[in-house]
């Protein structure tokens, strides 16, 4: 199959096929795929890797957890850290997201070691998991408060990444400040978005919830 092609190779020993391949899996939704894509998490790549932990993720399929918390570990031998700099030795945002939106509560212990260390972006995605395996309304909110915060971040990158963590959750409080962070609107409505879906999920249709409504206003504004 293309995860496995030994063809298509860089200069420095990278996949691209495979890296493809990966990534369209998780698009096509069929859980056929999974354990293909569990191997794939062992792929000298980094690349590679990172399209199989997000593609699992999309795909829901609880079966990838115990792989994915070896390779939040390091765990797993024979894979190559990232081409450039900061040479990270795992794709730990993807693997971080993924864990957070399949539940993974056995890796809350090693999730948290994320949240003040390596790069801010891990560090969000860090909380993004957390703030989703999180027991009580308090616990959650925590996490979804420290993510509000950073969207006061001098680095307009770290702003957009925030900014997409916030939409993966739907957190409701962070809906006004979502609006006036210093991004394009694009991102902004798309971040919105996450949270209007949230919000109508969580109420049954044709009603909707003041939540809603204040978060439609935002965007509308935005519009």
């Amino acid at each position: 199959s293309a995860l496995e092609d030994e063809d298509d190779r860089t200069d420095v020993g990278g996949y691209p096929l495979r890296r493809n391949a990966a990534r369209a899996l998780g698009k096509l939704g069929d859980r056929r795929a999974v354990p293909h894509l569990i191997c794939a998490l062992a792929c000298s790549d980094f690349y590679v890797r990172e399209a199989a932990a997000q593609s699992l993720e999309m795909l829901g399929d609880l079966s990838c957890i115990p792989t994915l918390m070896e390779l939040l570990q390091d765990n797993v031998p024979g894979t190559q850290p990232a081409p450039e700099p900061p040479n990270l030795a795992q794709p730990f945002d993807a693997i971080l997201e993924a864990l957070g939106t399949l539940g993974a509560t056995d890796a809350i212990p090693h999730i948290q070691t994320f949240l003040n260390r390596l790069t801010p972006r891990i560090q969000y995605a860090a909380a993004r998991a957390m703030y989703q395996l999180a027991t009580s309304p308090q616990e959650a909110a925590q996490y979804g408060d420290r993510l509000i915060r950073e969207l006061g971040n001098d680095d307009l990158q770290q702003r957009r990444s925030v900014l997409a963590d916030l939409g993966a959750i739907g957190y409701l409080p962070a809906a006004e400040a979502i609006a006036q962070t210093l991004a394009e609107n694009s991102l902004k409505l798309i971040s919105l978005k996450g949270l209007l879906e949230k919000q109508i999920q969580e109420t049954a249709l044709p009603n909707l919830s003041t939540g809603a409504v204040k978060v439609m206003t935002l965007m509308d504004q935005l519009l």
